[in-house]
């Protein structure tokens, strides 16, 4: 990292810090704000900052301004218990995150216990919202929907191919991996291969060489974008036009920074971007004038601490079950849309779709 990199997270710590000293209502903020998916950290802590700016514009809530507080779990579970601690010890009434569902779902178990509402708006693994905990909630939507939509999208486009089936061992990839794997056995399609990886190595060549023994037309792989578009370039260098598929932890810019040209064509399943929403082109604009393209989960996170807020006003306090409460009967109107949530905490909004590289950029498939 460059020093003026540096500088710049010391900056914007220091006045996270100044803020909470002054605010009177603290929340947190988890996610990998460094590592190998700290672009998505990135997206968080600058969907937080902005959603927390506005409400204080407008007046806070319940006339208290808001401040908040990082937590950088790196997507690793142990530091994502050990962030969800430090979350209870400063006593936040609520927290946006995590992004991994590896570590949603451990820091969750904290947030149970220390009576903290936790709204991800990112992790997908179904576990997330299975386990009957009444604090828990999420703004995107499940593996086994994504699933299902990449399943179709093979059926329909696709059935004729060889079908190959790779995950990272990771509670999102192998979740979305066996999601889509059952999904494609009920359209009558079998995977020629089902393998595993270990994430974070540099060398593929011998999955690539399973690849090209079995003639895969289609990989589907669960994972992040590292490793994905590692593999992607080394399935080229074999001179092998695979096509790759997978789920949203690839809608980033940083997938092609790693593919370039070899990532053509790559699909992967998406909410609707909520960029392309009117009611958010004032939003988009002071990103893009901050030289930040806003994707992914930045105006997700933005929506997630916008319908807390709503949640906590209607609610006249932020006592964790009355705002539960609110959450899963109301609806909040969000830079994602009008949601609401269901009794396990699931969020009642448009599902995904699938979205394709062209370029240097994704846009929704054909």
């Amino acid at each position: 990292m460059s020093r003026t990199g540096i500088t710049g997270i010391t900056l914007a710590a220091a006045l996270l810090m100044a803020g909470a000293a002054r605010a009177d209502i603290t929340i947190g903020v988890a996610g990998p704000l460094s590592g190998s998916e700290a672009a998505f950290g990135e997206q968080f802590k600058r969907g937080a900052m902005k959603a927390v700016e506005d409400i204080n514009a407008k007046g806070g809530v319940l006339g208290q301004k808001l401040a908040l507080t990082l937590g950088d779990d790196a997507c690793d579970p142990k530091q994502a218990v050990a962030v969800a601690n430090e979350m209870a010890a400063k006593k936040v009434p609520f927290v946006a995150g995590h992004f991994c569902s590896g570590s949603s779902i451990p820091a969750s178990e904290v947030y149970a216990e220390t009576g903290i509402l936790q709204i991800s708006p990112a992790s997908t693994n179904p576990k997330f919202t299975e386990r009957g905990l009444p604090n828990i909630f999420r703004t995107c939507g499940r593996d086994d929907q994504q699933g299902v939509i990449a399943a179709d999208y093979i059926a329909k486009h696709q059935k004729d191919k060889v079908v190959a089936i790779v995950h990272d061992k990771s509670a999102y990839g192998k979740g979305l991996a066996d999601q889509t794997r059952d999904a494609l056995g009920k359209a009558g399609i079998k995977a020629a291969l089902y393998e595993a990886i270990s994430a974070g190595e540099k060398d593929y060549s011998a999955l690539v060489t399973k690849l090209k023994a079995s003639k895969v037309d289609l990989l589907y792989f669960g994972g992040y974008k590292t490793e994905a578009g590692l593999i992607v370039r080394q399935l080229r260098d074999q001179g092998m036009q695979t096509r790759l598929m997978g789920g949203d932890a690839l809608v980033t810019e940083e997938y092609w920074a790693i593919t370039g040209a070899a990532g053509e064509g790559t699909m992967m399943t998406f909410s609707p971007d909520p960029r392309k929403n009117p009611a958010n082109a004032d939003l988009v604009k002071y990103y893009r004038a901050q030289k930040y393209e806003p994707e992914a989960y930045t105006l997700y996170t933005y929506g997630t601490i916008q319908a807390w807020a709503q949640a906590a006003e209607k609610a006249k306090t932020t006592d964790w079950k009355k705002v539960a409460a609110v959450l899963k009967a109301e609806k909040f109107d969000t830079a994602i849309g009008k949601i609401g949530f269901d009794a396990k905490g699931d969020v009642a909004a448009p599902g995904y779709v699938m979205y394709v590289w062209k370029g240097g950029k994704y846009d929704y498939a054909d």
